[in-house]
């Protein structure tokens, strides 16, 4: 099951981030791009927004990713939906930080200009659990364990 919610993360580039500051959560919709064991899921934000502070204050978010365009109208319940739990974690080194952004602009060519302000910050999040709803009652749970590497 774990390779499977691993290869939904592979596969989608969308996908809603919560953050919180304090009781108050925060949810954006970005664009992402992941390692290639889709276990650490990289995206872009500006400095100055309330995600990056909040990320800033409390490391700990919740992902959502999901297949409703795959499934509309009456097909709707036979879609998933992954809550992916993890942590972020700041990027210092430079190399990695450029390895970052050549698999964002791989999948995202669009973020070109946005990527090249000065203002914006490469995001890496590590995967801590998966949460899968298949459907509308088959749910499954998958904790991953601590991994190393870009």
């Amino acid at each position: 099951m774990l390779e499977r919610m691993k290869a939904l993360v592979r596969e989608k580039d969308i996908c809603v981030l919560a953050t919180v500051s304090g009781t108050k959560p925060h949810c954006s919709l970005m664009a992402y791009a992941t390692d290639e064991n889709g276990l650490k899921i990289y995206m872009v934000t500006h400095r100055r927004t309330t995600k990056y502070q909040n990320l800033m204050e409390n490391p700990n978010v919740s992902l959502l990713i999901d297949t409703r365009e795959e499934h509309p109208g009456a097909e709707r319940p036979h879609g998933k939906a992954l809550t992916v739990s993890g942590t972020f974690e700041p990027i210092a080194d430079g190399a990695k930080r450029q390895r970052i952004r050549a698999r964002l602009l791989e999948k995202h060519p669009h973020l070109s200009a946005f990527m090249n302000d000065p203002d914006a910050e490469p995001l890496c999040i590590r995967v801590t659990s998966f949460l899968l709803l298949d459907g509308l009652t088959d749910a499954h749970f998958e904790t991953v364990r601590d991994t190393d590497g870009p």
